[in-house]
Formats: C-alpha cells, sequence, structure tokens
C-alpha cells in the first residue's frame, strides 16, 4: 500500500496526526519514506524536520510519545492520517493540540462529540479533588447506590419524555442521562472508551 504514495518533490508527505479516540487533530507535520518506515515498524510517531533536515522521533525527549492506532491515505495517495493514543501532549507549547488557539469560532447550539472527552476528565478530577457544593462530590460522597438510583431515574424521565413526544423534554433528560451514566462508570473505573470499544466490536460484526 505504501509504494502508491505520491511524496512530494522534497520526498514528504504531510500527515494529519489525530486522537485515536477523541478524534481530535493534534498536529500536521511530514514524514519522508525512512520516517514512514520507522513509524510502522516501532508504533510510534517519526517525523521529518523540515527545518532541521533530520528524523524526529515524537516524545523522544519529552516522553509524550504517541502510539499508532491507524494510518490512513486520502483518495489521491498524498497525504496521510495518523490516529494515535497520544501520552501527553502533542504541541511543544504543552497543550494537547497545536491548534489551541481559536481565531474565529461561529457560537452554535449545535454540540460536538467532544464534551464527552471534557465531562469525562472534569468527572475525573472532581472525584480526586471532591470539591465542596459540587454536585458530582456529592453523588460520589453518596456512592454508588445514589448514583444507581439516578441513574435509573433519568433513564425514567427519557422513556416519560419519549412516550409523550416531547423533544425539548427528551434533549433535556438524554442529558441528564449521559451525565450521570458517566458518574458511574467513573465510580466504577470503567473507561467510556472500553463501553465504545464494545460498541465498535459489534458495529464490525456486521
Amino acid at each position: 500500500m505504501t509504494e502508491n504514495l505520491k511524496f512530494d518533490e522534497k520526498g514528504l508527505i504531510v500527515s494529519v496526526v489525530q486522537d485515536a479516540r477523541t478524534k481530535e487533530v493534534l498536529t500536521v507535520a511530514y514524514m519522508n519514506k525512512e520516517s514512514l518506515e520507522k513509524t510502522i515498524e516501532t508504533g510510534e510517531t517519526w517525523f521529518f524536520s523540515r527545518s532541521r533536515q533530520e528524523l524526529w522521533h515524537k516524545g523522544e525527549t519529552s516522553g509524550n510519545t504517541q502510539k499508532v492506532v491507524a494510518l490512513r491515505v486520502d483518495c489521491d495517495q498524498d497525504a496521510l492520517v495518523v490516529e494515535v493514543l497520544p501520552k501527553g501532549p502533542a504541541c511543544h507549547k504543552g497543550t494537547v493540540s497545536c491548534f489551541s488557539e481559536v481565531i474565529k469560532e461561529k457560537e452554535s447550539s449545535i454540540g460536538s462529540l467532544d464534551i464527552l472527552e471534557t465531562l469525562k476528565n472534569v468527572i475525573k478530577d472532581r472525584e480526586e479533588k471532591m470539591p465542596e457544593g459540587a454536585y458530582t462530590t456529592y453523588l460520589f460522597t453518596e456512592g454508588v447506590d445514589k448514583i444507581c438510583k439516578k441513574v435509573g431515574e433519568e433513564a425514567t424521565e427519557v422513556v416519560i419524555a419519549s412516550k409523550n413526544r416531547d423533544a425539548e423534554e427528551l434533549k433535556w433528560e438524554a442529558a441528564d442521562l449521559i451525565y450521570h451514566l458517566l458518574v458511574l462508570l467513573q465510580e466504577q473505573k470503567l473507561d467510556l472508551y472500553e463501553v465504545l470499544g464494545v460498541l465498535q466490536k459489534r458495529h464490525e460484526k456486521h
């Protein structure tokens, strides 16, 4: 498959690095044939530095390596998407992504799946720090019985809103159910991505 790749006149191919779980774009770098081969061989990202004119192994000095999950090529064979599991920030400035600065962002009521990752991390932080007055702290303090009860209550509310054909109410009740389910997963120390992995495996069977 790699023999069909179209490297540019300098022997490089653009490589978009993406978090395999959240699908967030982490960085854009370049590979040549050697760095691509080392990436495939080692299972971690290697790139070619245009400024230093040499290969570099992501995380070699910082420890913020990137485990490669998948390598995808576009229809023109001249660009790659590298799906990774990052160990630490991708950017040299210490941010998760090199694309953290916003030039312009249109306000919208349309949500994004990114919020699941954000909310998961907030819930985990609440359990670790237990800030006084936070509702999530209250749930963890009360324990698994209270959390399970809330999941059951919110699931019932989702059913009622659905039976009433009330889309607005269903939207809010579904959000409450997802939140409490994430709290329960954290209490059980079951990562959300393990659940998503089950869905992925089921999908692949069909």
